[in-house]
């Protein structure tokens, strides 16, 4: 079995393969303050609920764009499992060229995210990372991973207007029921959700101009806002990258 770290700002996404099947996985609060100790108490329950011995784990393998908890991690999978993880980044076989003008530039997040849009729908095809920031990921039908815009995310733009304009509000991330509200919470509500459905599917359109038709594919914490709300998204899929993740382990491993 292999183990998997999506490690990012917001959340730490963990997933436990056997073969190609995702058996477990779970999601946990990026906390840099956090002990090894303190995040494999958090895990254990994921074996212990499937009765899992944690010595049949074989491999371990993460992906992160956040750097303060790395060492955590590591360090945590080299004492409890004895094993040190394969960490996605340069000298690592992703499956994909990167036509990059640097690529060690790239996200680890956004490399693991296109191998399994590609290795799984082929390409060409865009992936649409809604985290903390948007990512836009363009991947040609010969495997090509190109770029493609960043933008801001959903829950980062709501949090930053309630901090930058003293009297408006924190709110709940729910669609009101008209554009035009008729109070603070269902305008800022109206203007955040719709505002973010606009902007991913303008700038889609935009790539698609230059790239050609794309099947597009979203994935992150909030893609299902996406995916129920925009006719451009052509499927979703929450568990991405945790099976890109045990795609280029994989790809790793036959090296």
């Amino acid at each position: 079995m292999i183990l998997v770290f999506d490690i990012g700002n917001t959340n730490i996404k963990v997933g436990l393969f056997d073969g190609e099947q995702l058996i477990e996985s779970k999601r946990l609060a990026s906390n840099s303050t956090k002990t090894g100790d303190e995040y494999w108490l958090q895990m254990r329950d994921m074996f212990t609920g499937k009765n899992i011995n944690p010595n049949d784990i074989s491999g371990v393998i993460m992906a992160s764009v956040n750097p303060n908890i790395n060492y955590t991690i590591e360090n945590m999978v080299l004492y409890y499992l004895q094993q040190k993880p394969l960490v996605v980044g340069s000298g690592c076989k992703c499956g994909l060229n990167i036509k990059y003008d640097n690529p060690k530039e790239v996200g680890a997040d956004r490399i693991v995210g296109c191998a399994a849009a590609y290795y799984t729908y082929g390409g060409p095809c865009i992936v649409v990372d809604c985290g903390t920031a948007t990512t836009f990921n363009v991947v040609t039908e010969k495997g090509e991973f190109v770029g493609g815009p960043i933008a801001f995310g959903l829950k980062s733009s709501s949090d930053a207007l309630s901090k930058q304009a003293a009297k408006l509000p924190k709110i709940e991330l729910n669609f009101p029921q008209k554009v035009v509200g008729k109070n603070t919470i269902a305008n800022m509500q109206s203007g955040i959700l719709y505002g973010y459905i606009g902007m991913v599917e303008y700038l889609l359109t935009k790539i698609k101009a230059e790239m050609g038709d794309c099947k597009v594919i979203a994935t992150g914490g909030i893609s299902e806002i996406v995916g129920k709300h925009s006719s451009m998204i052509d499927k979703f899929d929450r568990t991405l990258t945790l099976r890109g993740l045990n795609i280029i382990y994989n790809l790793n491993r036959k090296k």
